[in-house]
């Protein structure tokens, strides 16, 4: 009984396989890593601005309600930015912004910035170009 000569190593056949799959492969991987890598780019920057939110919104109610109700009167509307805005060109820069807020609609109008109502300020703070903002109601 004659036994065949057992075959050591890869085939060229097998070679050109594996070429063909990693050639259809590997720009699909790179182009999940590139991804992969500018959704954590852009997760950073969304964890700092969110950061600069919170400083910023802590720093605005350790104020006394009577300076940010001042505030808020001096920027004449709510949607002028009250002196708390961080200046032009900061980065992450804070944008705050301060009004009376018309809880009890007395004035029925559903606008809720029209009342005068002096006991409940609206306070917003957001980050320029970005989605993301905080927004709360005080009461002195």
């Amino acid at each position: 009984m004659k036994f065949a000569h057992k075959q050591l190593g890869m085939s060229y056949l097998e070679v050109l396989i594996a070429i063909i799959i990693l050639t259809i492969a590997l720009p699909a991987a790179l182009q999940t890593l590139t991804q992969a890598v500018n959704h954590s780019r852009l997760y950073a920057h969304s964890v700092d601005a969110v950061g600069k939110l919170k400083s910023t919104m802590e720093t605005v109610l350790n104020e006394s309600y009577g300076d940010l109700d001042a505030a808020g009167i001096a920027a004449g509307s709510p949607t002028t930015l009250s002196t708390y805005s961080d200046s032009v060109g900061t980065d992450h820069r804070a944008l705050v912004y301060l009004w009376r807020y018309d809880g009890d609609n007395a004035d029925a109008d559903n606008d809720p910035f029209t009342g005068v109502d002096a006991e409940l300020l609206w306070i917003k703070v957001e980050i320029e170009n970005s989605p993301h903002s905080f927004e709360t109601l005080l009461t002195p």
